[in-house]
């Protein structure tokens, strides 16, 4: 089983902003993968929307949740938490996909472990895990223009719709080549 964790802001206020792009992206993967049965639900108990799924990968068959913490970017260690702890999955199953403000727009890289680069919500994951050992698919958003804190809270403009398009398309051929490959096949692909 993989945990596959999407950070962002809850709510419309926050719908399409830069911040999101990791909940546009697990949105975008489970639309591509899903059965008609099943629908993303808010679960209390992980302070997230989750979404089960089976896949059946070339190589083998996988079962999957897609996660989008409810808490606020800031806080996504302890939906995060409460996931690995309730489904017993070791940190080396989770996949944390998030937006990069050190990485240009349309940019992505993947990686195992390291600091959180100043990036809240990462910050609040692996305090909450202990541990930095989880892969991320950092998705570029930069260069910043202005202050940080408001240029992550709004949204891409038109002259960046293209790019968006383009890096959610690269993000689900990296996430299905990570879940299928392995992680050194998608960051030789992808970064």
């Amino acid at each position: 089983m993989k945990l596959i964790v999407g950070l962002g802001n809850p709510g419309e206020k926050y719908a399409g902003v830069r911040h999101n792009l990791g909940f546009m992206v697990v949105e975008e993967l489970s639309a591509k993968c899903k059965v008609q049965s099943a629908k993303w639900e808010y679960k209390e108990k992980f302070k997230s929307e989750i979404l089960r799924l089976d896949l059946s990968l070339s190589t083998n068959h996988l079962s999957l949740i897609l996660a989008k913490p409810q808490t606020y970017m800031n806080n996504s260690g302890m939906a995060i938490k409460l996931l690995t702890t309730y489904y017993k999955l070791p940190t080396t199953d989770l996949i944390v996909v998030h937006d990069d403000l050190d990485l240009p727009l349309g940019k992505i890289k993947i990686r195992m472990g390291g600091a959180a680069a100043g990036h809240h919500g990462v910050e609040s994951i692996i305090a909450a895990l202990g541990t930095d050992q989880f892969i991320r698919v950092r998705l570029g958003i930069g260069p910043a223009t202005g202050v940080v804190e408001k240029f992550v809270l709004e949204p891409f403009v038109q002259s960046e719709k293209h790019q968006v398009k383009h890096i959610m398309k690269q993000a689900i051929k990296a996430l299905n080549l990570l879940l299928e490959k392995g992680l050194e096949k998608a960051q030789n692909q992808y970064n």
